[in-house]
């Protein structure tokens, strides 16, 4: 807490401040210039495509400016009187209840003169003497190719005016949309394709994504080297532009997912050529020989949501056998004797 704190907080911010009257305080630097008024802070939603591309648009927002009428006095020039309401303090002191006795001492801002300490007599007839309007105010906003989630825009000077204090800043932060196919990390994209068995096995050559410029991306892929499910290739500089440096982009990963046929798809003669084609399984170093006993099993279809489910129902029996214990069901009476 600084002494002119200290010194409202003791005497309800009655009298000059120490700052007014040493030159700014105990040894503190005098501030030059105008103040500068309040930043603000807006989130600005984006996609990919956005990010990707670049774009311009527009931003309405309303603002405060100065009153072009008065040209922020409020009213005819020196037509002032000191505010009653805060004796000129420009703020006044309210009371807050802590609990236990206790009470807190703060400042307030007047709500009368607008913190000035100062009443406009001839008010003027559009700001009312408030000294600003509230407009309308079309930004224009260039989001740059490259930018990031989080990445802020900075739009300075385009904060509410208020006389005799600099206008702030417009801070807009940028806020990406979640991509139905592409995911980014850093400056690289990975999306997933489908394809087919067949592709897989004996390579393809075709348009495989839209990417977010409109383009589509063809590859080819030899027959011969196979694809497997969950496989990871990729395409140098088809990523997401650099910022500042957009003829440069980070890479496209793609994460091939195998789609294979339904049940039965061939009659037996063809799955007996693809039996001969396909390599052979490899041999198992574990042979039915190994085992004193061997169980023929069935597989049936199985979903990994279901994992563990069995023991859930089997401690629900358990607890259901605990409960009818408790409840002496099923239980001998001994006879007394």
């Amino acid at each position: 807490m600084s002494a002119d704190d200290l010194f409202a907080n003791l005497f309800g911010g009655g009298g000059a401040s120490f700052g007014g009257g040493f030159g700014g305080g105990f040894g503190g630097p005098q501030q030059r210039g105008p103040r500068k008024g309040q930043n603000m802070k807006y989130p600005l939603s984006v996609n990919l495509e956005d990010l990707y591309n670049g774009k311009r648009t527009k931003l309405a927002m309303e603002k405060n400016v100065i009153c072009s009428t008065c040209s922020g006095r409020g009213g005819k020039t020196g037509a002032t009187r000191k505010c009653t309401a805060c004796e000129g303090r420009g703020f006044g002191v309210a009371i807050k209840q802590l609990g236990m006795g206790m009470v807190q001492q703060m400042q307030v801002p007047c709500e009368e003169c607008n913190s000035t300490g100062k009443i406009v007599k001839d008010r003027c007839k559009r700001c009312r003497g408030k000294k600003v309007i509230t407009e309308k105010k079309f930004l224009d906003i260039y989001v740059e190719k490259g930018m990031v989630d989080g990445q802020k825009i900075c739009m300075k000077g385009e904060g509410d005016q208020e006389p005799g204090i600099e206008p702030g800043d417009i801070n807009l932060v940028l806020q990406q949309k979640e991509h139905t196919i592409f995911e980014r990390r850093g400056d690289d994209l990975l999306c997933h394709v489908k394809i087919s068995l067949t592709e897989a096995l004996c390579g393809f050559n075709k348009v495989v994504i839209k990417h977010l410029d409109g383009r589509g991306i063809q590859v080819q892929h030899p027959a011969g080297q196979v694809i497997k499910p969950g496989m990871v290739k990729r395409v140098p500089n088809e990523g997401m532009p650099i910022y500042r440096r957009s003829d440069n982009h980070g890479d496209l990963y793609i994460q091939f997912d195998v789609e294979f046929p339904e049940d039965y798809f061939a009659t037996p003669d063809n799955v007996a050529i693809m039996a001969n084609i396909l390599p052979t399984p490899r041999s198992n170093p574990v042979s039915s020989a190994s085992y004193d006993i061997v169980d023929e099993c069935a597989l049936i279809p199985g979903d990994l949501d279901a994992f563990g489910a069995s023991s859930q129902s089997r401690n629900r029996a358990y607890d259901e056998d605990d409960s009818d214990d408790e409840r002496g069901g099923g239980g001998i009476n001994c006879a007394q004797q």
